[in-house]
């Protein structure tokens, strides 16, 4: 098979996954070099603990396969030849599916969620399942159960001392430390925008429903969605497009958007945060956006009203009919008797199982009284608080900083109670509101060098018009 060389070396750990299938489709560089390059790294970043299964004999089979399709004469395909890592709560038939956990180890499903599969017949190669917060509770990748001797926890691409944030931790991690284009995640609260955002990549939550959630393993059937993550937004328009259908906009006027500034969200943010966030909003309203400020009252109220209720009453639910369903052969007791993460087993003892959640006061009160409400009333009074901000306002889009710090120190307390709530709470109420959310790379501090992301959330549905919306602001910061 003839390879035209290019002018000069592409650097394969950093290709969009768009520029590498058109790479390989003009058989400038093979899918198997593209592969064996994202295997290097995965190896070369063992200490980052991002994957727990790397599938590489059969990446390069499929590779090679790819490679010979074209050289046949074969049509191309838009990810053709292009590896993706998945979330290891993601079904990919014949790879073990964790959820992170250690009593799902040996379950192997015998089917592909349909969000991989679109993927797939795409062209896509999964690389293999990546590491995650345990069973997708929690939002700083530190899981005890799955790293390598002395590290524990999945750790950040840029600093291997720091979180990697989560619960899709080991999937932002593959995409901003080189080892794929591209990667799918899920999102319940905010768990692939801010393990973008601490990462330095691109995240997108989209409408929850928009994606399939067959194949996944649940925490919240209200809540969770799957999500893609990349190095641009052009490959986030690119993944959507293929999942849920649909064409991909072209990037939004700048002086045609109307983004509201909401004090809510701009709120105890950490000096770095601040200053990157503060710098990109100047330079986006010195290209012509328009920057609103915007009241949300009750913002935080509405949101508590739904937010734990809805995940703590259906985590256990959804849980016990997935386990049925997919003929596991475990419990929901199973499950919690091998549950390595002391925070996470401290969810599930504590409140899941028994059905309680802490009042204001700390004391445990029922849990189904409070998820009736938040499903009977509360998840509508928090959506109409955004529509009537949007409405008057016009708005495109909120815009926000998508964590208040940038990734802390990883150790036995970073899954703190007050560590959780610090590093959700600005992209909670969105994801309770069921809205899309796009967080993009700003910058990184002066002082730390870790990441700082901007968040934009839009009203259900409008998912194009966010992912265009965003290429705009991507074009303008320069990241």
């Amino acid at each position: 098979m003839k390879i035209i060389t290019p002018a000069t070396p592409v650097p394969l750990d950093t290709l969009s996954a768009t520029d590498a299938a058109q790479l390989i489709n003009d058989r400038k560089i093979t899918s198997e070099a593209l592969v064996r390059a994202c295997l290097a790294r995965i190896d070369a970043h063992e200490n980052l603990n991002a994957f727990i299964t790397v599938n590489a004999e059969q990446a390069l089979a499929q590779a090679r396969a790819w490679d010979q399709h074209l050289s046949d004469g074969g049509a191309p395909l838009p990810l053709g030849g292009v590896p993706v890592a998945v979330k290891d709560n993601i079904h990919v038939a014949g790879l073990p599916n964790t959820a992170g956990t250690p009593a799902l180890k040996n379950f192997v499903p015998n089917t592909t969620a349909p969000v991989i599969q679109r993927l797939i017949d795409a062209g896509a190669i999964i690389i293999g399942k990546c590491n995650m917060h345990e069973l997708a509770f929690g939002v700083t990748g530190y899981n005890a159960a799955y790293h390598t001797p002395g590290i524990k926890g999945v750790r950040n691409a840029h600093d291997v001392s720091r979180i990697a944030g989560g619960s899709s931790s080991g999937s932002a991690v593959a995409v901003a430390a080189g080892m794929a284009p591209v990667a799918i995640g899920t999102d319940t609260g905010a768990s692939v925008r801010q393990p973008c955002a601490l990462n330095g990549c691109v995240g997108f939550r989209p409408t929850t429903g928009r994606y399939s959630q067959v194949g996944i393993t649940p925490i919240s059937h209200t809540r969770d969605t799957a999500g893609p993550m990349a190095r641009n937004v052009a490959d986030i328009a690119l993944l959507d497009s293929l999942i849920a259908g649909g064409d991909v906009l072209a990037p939004k006027p700048a002086g045609t958007l109307r983004l509201g500034i909401a004090h809510y969200f701009w709120q105890a943010l950490d000096e770095e945060v601040s200053q990157l966030a503060h710098a990109a909003v100047d330079r986006l309203r010195a290209a012509g956006v328009t920057l609103v400020s915007v009241d949300m009252p009750g913002l935080e109220e509405a949101n508590a009203a739904v937010s734990f209720p809805v995940v703590m009453h259906e985590g256990k639910h959804d849980l016990i009919d997935y386990l049925q369903a997919h003929e596991t052969g475990l419990t929901l007791e199973d499950i919690v008797a091998h549950i390595a993460s002391p925070d996470v087993r401290a969810i599930f003892e504590h409140g899941i199982v028994p059905a309680l959640i802490p009042d204001s006061n700390g004391d445990p009160i029922p849990l189904p009284p409070l998820y009736q409400e938040a499903i009977s009333q509360g998840l509508g009074r928090l959506l109409a608080l955004y529509e009537q901000t949007f409405s008057d306002h016009h708005l495109d889009a909120l815009i926000f900083p998508t964590s208040p710090v940038v990734a802390p120190l990883a150790n036995d307390e970073v899954s703190s109670t007050e560590n959780f709530a610090r590093l959700i709470r600005n992209v909670d109420p969105g994801s309770n509101a069921r809205l899309p959310g796009l967080t993009l790379p700003v910058g990184f501090g002066a002082t730390s060098g870790l990441p700082v992301g901007l968040e934009i959330d839009g009203l259900p549905g409008c998912d194009a018009q966010i992912l265009a919306t965003g290429a705009t602001l991507e074009r303008i910061l320069g990241q």
